[in-house]
């Protein structure tokens, strides 16, 4: 008896809360459970009154239909119900367009999913397999795409799991809002080892999370090693002004809306410069000619964020600076 209540005690009923959208997210299911549960319990009462007043033994009901008008009760219960469920689909639908809107200020963090390992990379260069560190109150903005198959990176405690494809970027942010150490998962199945493709959030104090930063052997920054590679792939020679190939510009590229030579305008975002490397032939910038080769096999998924980091770096401000060490 003693280890049952032991039992009941650690049970859980929900994940911790490890960011503010997971009370959100919280609260909206608690909301919905209880009208769900509300209106299941009041038909199961009304089932239960009908089935023993008008049971088949019971001579003293008047069983005639009667004539009275029903159309106060059909109004009723199709307004009410109407109403209520307007408003947990509108209150649904803030939290997935807050969820879906990147606050500016978040700090980037790089995720490669892997058979059977997460791949995780800091904007200061800073590497981890399996583990994230984050700083406590900060918005982290996670870019994610997949070296093989499809993954998903699940988040019980922050209430967020997003797909993370091949071939493509995908993105999840959250802030965590308390600190300790929550696990993540890969939420879809990759292969045999899918179960073990698991990894640890550590939730830090700011200067902790500093701290953590610099420990260890000094690392070039994403954006300084993208600038390194800009330069050694020979990109310079042509999107600079004075490259001896005529070619767009890429400063002041990223975030901006690009037309295309065949009418189309697109949005330079990290999938535009991703495409536009291993894929040049597809969107093609007005009034130039498609002369550059194709990247495919030639980039790790390492060296084309490496690359879509610097670009983003000298469209928000100087070059990020190439180390010399």
């Amino acid at each position: 008896m003693t280890c049952l209540f032991s039992l009941l005690a650690e049970f859980q009923f929900f994940p911790d809360q490890g960011s503010d959208l997971a009370r959100q997210v919280d609260d909206l299911f608690l909301m919905m459970v209880g009208v769900t549960g509300s209106i299941t319990f009041a038909f199961e009462v009304v089932i239960v009154f009908f089935i023993t007043k008008y049971r088949r033994s019971n001579p003293n009901v008047n069983r005639a239909l009667g004539n009275k008008s029903s159309l106060p009760a059909e109004i009723s219960w199709t307004v009410i119900p109407l109403c209520t469920f307007i408003g947990m689909f509108a209150w649904g639908t803030n939290v997935y367009f807050q969820k879906s809107q990147v606050p500016r200020d978040a700090i980037e963090v790089q995720v490669v999913g892997k058979q059977w390992m997460w791949k995780i990379q800091h904007p200061e260069g800073k590497r981890e397999i399996n583990e994230l560190h984050v700083p406590l109150g900060k918005t982290i903005e996670l870019i994610m795409t997949s070296q093989d198959v499809i993954h998903d990176f699940g988040l019980p405690a922050f209430r967020m799991k997003e797909d993370v494809l091949p071939d493509r970027y995908t993105t999840e942010w959250f802030v965590p809002a308390k600190l300790g150490v929550f696990p993540f998962f890969c939420n879809q199945y990759c292969g045999a080892d899918h179960a073990n493709m698991i990894g640890k959030i550590y939730v830090m104090e700011p200067q902790a999370y500093a701290a953590w930063l610099g420990s260890g052997p000094s690392s070039t920054s994403i954006a300084q090693a993208g600038a390194q590679l800009y330069r050694s792939l020979g990109c310079s020679g042509c999107h600079e002004p004075n490259g001896v190939v005529r070619a767009p510009s890429l400063h002041g590229l990223f975030g901006r809306p690009v037309p295309l030579s065949d009418g189309r305008v697109v949005f330079a975002d990290e999938r535009y410069l991703r495409d536009c490397m291993l894929l040049p032939k597809n969107e093609v910038v007005a009034s130039y000619d498609a002369v550059m080769p194709s990247f495919a096999g030639r980039l790790s998924e390492d060296e084309i964020f490496e690359l879509v980091s610097y670009i983003k770096s000298i469209a928000a401000g100087p070059p990020a600076e190439v180390s010399t060490r």
